[in-house]
């Protein structure tokens, strides 16, 4: 479960990935629920307490999850209806090669806890066993390549990606990868949380090298090695806030410079045993770090590699074997690093892993029954507003000179929009998923993966291929392809409903779009162009102002309290404040247009215009555990629920109006103390 995601450039509203299915009989008309109000705090004061802290006392976090909200929700709703049709694929009896045939034989298997227990760590023997034969460096690159074919990834990570400076291209990427812990700080830090979580990993790799029959002192031995390859790969890995500079890990070096850089490791080898053939240039995203890694490849003794090698291969393929490592997995990942009481439960997790595995299969179940063609209209044209009123923005703005702002405009009328499903759905004819075994059915849909991916090294950037499944509940932009992308499993409530008000429409799913769009604009989406490439498009002054502007929201946010006196990081959540705010903005701005807005009907006590922020209000509840907020405030470029709302209603005179925010109240700022970016 442990495996490396792919840095796809997607910015996407929210990192939790999840199924959403709804039926028509089972959606219900979304409102703003009273309930969830807590009237003791004003909104004046506290608006995020106010709006949803009666929902807040009414939903403890359940045992198995680590956050309970919104996404939550609709995860734990949504996913029945995913399982009906896991379970009908797998009482199908389907032809050999259908989609129901695999989907169906993939749950299946996955759903054989007897077999699973009874196999233990069988199913991955043949590969330590190949670990344990390496005897040479040119062994480890071999074994290390035959890794990185079925997407473990040693070392780093390597992948076809867009050419961010030829965006019409796929070429070979690295990225830095290879370590076990969710930020490269923890292994250097010198604060009692990274101490402390340093200290309990290398117990876990441990106890994990226990459950493969190492002795006690032997298995201790091999995690203190392993923790030392990966502390070096961590100190010259770039931190998550320089991976946000895209020119930072814009280095294109031909396969003759790679060489040159790290010469230790054999390259020549590593292509040829991936089948990656006429191999001329790549983008290395860190340089220093493959640099390093031809350090180690001296210093390291093989012994060490056979050690790591097989970490990372346990760390991986942990969740797919018995339940004693399933087990001691969650101790350290989601007990210790969450605070989650528990194991979700069996078959949810195994939605996940064929959503990982053959997303697109099963979204091609799932579309049928969930995402009638009347949606796709209808979100199509909420989408079509919401790029109108950036456009309108720009236009107005009152910071950006003439130039710049055409160049804005041909940005904006040149992106791409997807709804709902791919219009191509990827071929898995060359996947075969059996009903014999679960871990072989992920080890072989790793490689398909990788080797589909791959293949497009060199070729033209396919257009029509989707970063998430249809089932999910997100969305994304992706600078490379000038796109945003608005899967399914999202437009429903309480993002979007086919019978909610304007209101709590364009408060939720219009803000949302609003925030993807302009994502295309906000610190590191403004560095591409209309084409998707890094190229500087703007003056010398409107950088300046924009930076000024960025900067002022950059302190704004560090002040937020989070957790005791843990603050938001304002420069890591960066880009994701500049669209939460922009997104607000544009969607409040083409909400006014509406016969809502100007005939200005109260229901439920609220004017149309406090539905538009209670609205979003309700889509970022949540409980949060302290153990992962403390991670999610290290890791994440998302700011927390709770300042995702007040934090940009603070800066909205829009906001300030609608609820009577006065100087002295909290929720305040005064006129010249607010930004507006877009």
């Amino acid at each position: 479960m442990k495996k490396f995601i792919l840095p796809g450039l997607l910015f996407g509203i929210s990192l939790l990935l999840f199924f959403a299915c709804q039926t028509k009989e089972e959606e219900k008309p979304i409102a703003f629920e009273l309930t969830n109000l807590d009237e003791s705090v004003k909104p004046q004061d506290d608006f995020y307490q106010y709006a949803i802290g009666g929902w807040l006392l009414d939903n403890p976090i359940p045992d198995a999850y680590s956050r309970w909200g919104s996404f939550e929700l609709l995860y734990e709703n949504n996913l029945k209806q995913v399982k009906t049709i896991l379970e009908s694929s797998a009482k199908s009896n389907s032809v050999k090669g259908s989609i129901e045939q695999k989907v169906g034989d993939f749950y299946s298997t996955g759903m054989d806890t007897a077999k699973i227990e009874e196999l233990g760590y069988t199913p991955i023997q043949p590969i330590l066993e190949k670990i344990d034969k390496i005897n040479s460096k040119e062994d480890l690159v071999k074994v290390t390549a035959y890794l990185h074919s079925h997407e473990v990834s040693p070392l780093f990570a390597f992948y076809a990606g867009v050419d961010a400076k030829n965006s019409e291209m796929m070429i070979a990427s690295f990225w830095q990868a290879g370590m076990g812990l969710p930020d490269v700080e923890y292994y250097y830090k010198d604060d009692n949380r990274s101490k402390e979580i340093r200290e309990k990993y290398v117990e876990h790799i441990a106890k994990m090298f226990e459950l493969i029959s190492y002795s006690n002192s032997d298995a201790k031995a091999a995690s203190e090695k392993i923790m030392e390859i990966e502390t070096a790969l961590a100190k010259s890995a770039n931190t998550l806030l320089e991976n946000r500079d895209p020119n930072r890990t814009y280095n294109k070096l031909s396969k003759e410079q790679l060489i040159k850089l790290s010469p230790n490791f054999e390259w020549n080898l590593f292509f040829n045993e991936i089948g990656v053939d006429n191999l001329k240039e790549t983008i290395v995203a860190q340089p220093e770090f493959l640099s390093e890694i031809s350090s180690l490849m001296e210093s390291a003794q093989i012994s060490d590699w056979k050690a790591y090698l097989k970490w990372t291969l346990l760390r991986s393929t942990a969740d797919y074997l018995s339940s004693n490592f399933v087990n001691q997995d969650f101790e350290f990942y989601g007990k210790f690093l969450n605070g989650s009481k528990k194991l979700q439960d069996r078959w949810k997790r195994v939605s996940n892993v064929l959503d990982g595995s053959i997303g697109e299969l099963v979204g091609q179940l799932y579309v049928k029954d969930n995402f009638p063609p009347e949606a796709k209209t209808r979100a199509n044209e909420v989408v079509d507003n919401l790029i109108s009123s950036m456009g309108e923005s720009i236009k107005n703005n009152d910071w950006m000179s003439k130039e710049t702002k055409e160049q804005a405009l041909v940005k904006l009328n040149s992106f791409g929009v997807k709804i709902g499903y791919p219009d191509k759905w990827t071929d898995y004819s060359g996947l075969q998923i059996s009903n014999e075994s679960f871990f072989d059915n992920v080890w072989n849909s790793w490689n398909f993966l990788f080797k589909d991916n791959v293949k497009k090294i060199g070729k033209p950037v396919d257009k029509t291929e989707w970063g998430m499944t249809p089932q999910t509940v997100n969305a994304y932009y992706s600078p490379t392809r000038n796109e945003i992308v608005f899967p399914a499993g999202i437009l429903q409530p309480p993002f979007f409903g086919k019978d909610a008000d304007d209101a709590i429409n364009y408060g939720a799913m219009g803000a949302v779009i609003g925030h993807e769009i302009t994502h295309g604009f906000d610190d590191e989406g403004r560095q591409y162009d209309a084409d998707g490439n890094i190229r500087d498009w703007w003056t010398e002054e409107d950088a300046k102002r924009f930076d000024e502007k960025a900067k002022v929201l950059v302190d704004q946010y560090n002040n937020l309290v989070a957790l005791d006196t843990l603050k938001v990081d304002g420069k890591l959540t960066l880009g994701e404040n500049i669209a939460d705010l922009g997104g607000l903005t544009i969607s409040y701005a083409a909400f006014s247009k509406t016969n809502q807005y100007k005939e200005g009907k109260e229901i439920d006590g609220f004017t149309p215009q406090q539905r538009f922020f209670l609205s979003w209000a309700q889509v970022w509840r949540n409980n949060i555990r302290d153990e992962n907020l403390k991670l999610r405030l290290k890791t994440d470029v998302h700011s927390p629920g709770k300042q995702r709302v007040n934090g940009p209603f603070k800066n909205m005179p829009q906001f300030l109006k609608a609820f009577n925010v006065k100087e002295g109240d909290r929720m305040y700022r005064s006129p010249n103390e607010l930004v507006k970016i877009w």
